[in-house]
């Protein structure tokens, strides 16, 4: 098995890794990680494990997912990147952080603070489980299923770009659902006490989020003491497709 994560990479320079949230996959940044590319930077694109072209595995928690980004790195000789996260990617780049210092030069944190969070995904998981790929369905009739538990179009099209053909008869998931509701704790988790990373940070919200609050900044700022908050307008948890110029604008004002 390749344990080695899958990525796209797109342009030459400082490298820049972007980590896609839960359910999500490298293709939801490719505009942006073409601006980045634009802007001089490699940008490395990575689907997570159990996550769009990467490999599925049993045991999925932070410390897992930070370390196979350091061995994506080391065997792509990067010994210095930038990161983006978003969400559960944000997570997982804050753990790399604080983690392996030496490798994080700036980190960006797309709406996500470092606490607990109780897991919330509760109708999407309902939708996905309710998909029997076993009664061979067509793409429409898992989308109309899907309907039956999630109401916003868009959450259901960003689901629909994981329904992939598995054989030339067959549809399944790119990710690895098993793995999900075998913990659904996993991805709530906050980071250690203890953890800390002094390093050039941006912590950026959605205006119509709830993920980071007002009392999430003494947190942030006790892992991050050189974090910055910024809030992207007229976005919510998904502030990167939201708003992808404003995001763009301030992530790149940062990195340079």
């Amino acid at each position: 098995m390749n344990n080695l994560l899958y990525a796209k990479i797109e342009g030459t320079g400082k490298p820049l890794l972007v980590l896609h949230g839960f359910l999500g996959m490298s293709d939801n940044w490719k505009t942006l990680g073409t601006k980045y590319a634009e802007s001089g930077f490699a940008a490395h694109l990575l689907d997570l494990r159990n996550h769009g072209r990467s490999f599925h595995s049993d045991t999925f928690n932070y410390q897992v997912m930070a370390d196979d980004v350091v061995a994506y790195c080391k065997a792509n000789n990067l010994d210095k990147v930038d990161v983006i996260g978003h969400s559960m990617g944000g997570k997982v780049a804050m753990n790399l952080a604080v983690k392996y210092p030496e490798l994080v030069d700036k980190l960006i944190v797309a709406d996500i603070s470092p606490k607990y969070y109780p897991p919330h995904h509760q109708d999407v998981m309902a939708a996905l489980n309710a998909v029997d790929f076993s009664t061979n369905p067509s793409r429409n009739e898992v989308q109309e299923t899907i309907e039956q538990h999630v109401k916003e179009p868009g959450v259901v099209q960003f689901l629909m770009k994981n329904v992939h053909r598995v054989t030339s008869q067959q549809l399944g998931f790119r990710f690895n659902l098993d793995a999900f509701n075998n913990d659904e704790e996993a991805i709530g988790e906050a980071l250690k006490d203890s953890d800390v990373f002094n390093g050039s940070v941006l912590f950026l919200r959605g205006s119509n989020s709830n993920y980071i609050t007002k009392a999430d900044t003494d947190l942030i700022k006790k892992h991050f003491p050189n974090a910055v908050i910024q809030t992207v307008s007229n976005a919510g948890h998904w502030l990167h497709a939201d708003n992808p110029g404003e995001f763009f604008d301030k992530s790149i004002d940062f990195l340079k």
